[in-house]
């Protein structure tokens, strides 16, 4: 009971609503909030309040989360590095949306031809990272930074480039642009990068897809990688290259937990995604 306490109160943390977490979760808006309510009285603590549509971290729910989080994904992944991988055994897959789209559908779509025990979901690269943390993805197929000290193997595959995509021809690099979520850590070095290039994010999207939609319906210039592109067919002529590019660009990696290369089947699969990639790119 305490562990399903700490891990909603994880999950409510990063997601900020009820709703949402209950998602992530697969629980409803109820069963969270009942779960927030017996760690409450289980720690003699308040650990979140209301904050409009939102719910706000109290400094002891903070407190908390910083002393047992990383343990906690730790615990679940060490649990999940005891439990036997055979040839029918569910391999998952969590992965960036753009990098699916982009560059991976095609191996994918034959890969499953030979095993058909897989599956995907796509999250962005901080929650893909805890899920392979916790054991709850086999494998994560990330584009940004990961975090520091994230605990798990990692083959860097590239870095992928961005360019500027615009409606109108640009011949020098625009004042601002729509960028993706600078808050997610995976991409919080795009704004240093951006500032010393003199460009301010006009407005920060969830999906690149949606910033390069917009762009192309003459919004504003928005900054999209390589794969949006490729997934798109965005045309060269509305897709533009600055000197300022050349640095901003974003790591592409597979993690997993040790354990799991011991696993053939798994190991395979990881080599096949990077050969795959590597050789597309």
């Amino acid at each position: 009971m305490l562990l399903e306490g700490i891990e909603t109160l994880l999950v409510l943390a990063r997601e900020g609503t009820m709703s949402k977490a209950g998602s992530r979760l697969y629980l409803s808006q109820s069963a969270v909030s009942k779960r927030i309510a017996k760690l409450e009285k289980r720690m003699g603590k308040k650990l979140i309040e209301p904050d409009g549509r939102r719910i706000k971290l109290t400094p002891d729910a903070r407190q908390l989360i910083a002393a047992v989080g990383p343990g906690f994904h730790e615990l679940k992944g060490l649990i999940a590095d005891q439990l036997e991988v055979d040839d029918h055994s569910l391999i998952r897959l969590a992965c960036s949306e753009t990098l699916v789209a982009g560059y991976l559908a095609p191996l994918l779509g034959e890969y499953v031809r030979q095993d058909p025990y897989l599956s995907l979901s796509t999250h962005h690269t901080p929650v893909i990272v805890e899920k392979v943390q916790s054991g709850e993805a086999t494998l994560g197929i990330c584009a940004g930074y990961l975090p520091a000290q994230h605990g798990i193997q990692a083959i860097h595959l590239f870095d992928e480039p961005f360019k500027i995509v615009s409606q109108k021809p640009l011949t020098q690099p625009p004042t601002a642009l729509l960028t993706n979520d600078l808050v997610n850590t995976a991409n919080t070095y795009q704004a240093g990068l951006l500032q010393n290039a003199g460009i301010v994010p006009l407005m920060q999207m969830d999906s690149y897809t949606a910033a390069a939609q917009l762009a192309l319906n003459g919004v504003a210039a928005a900054l999209v990688p390589m794969s949006t592109i490729r997934t798109l067919n965005i045309p060269d002529s509305h897709c533009f290259h600055f000197e300022f590019l050349d640095t901003l660009t974003r790591p592409v990696n597979i993690c997993y937990r040790q354990k799991s290369y011991q696993v053939p089947r798994i190991r395979k699969l990881i080599e096949t995604i990077a050969d795959f990639v590597q050789a597309t790119v």
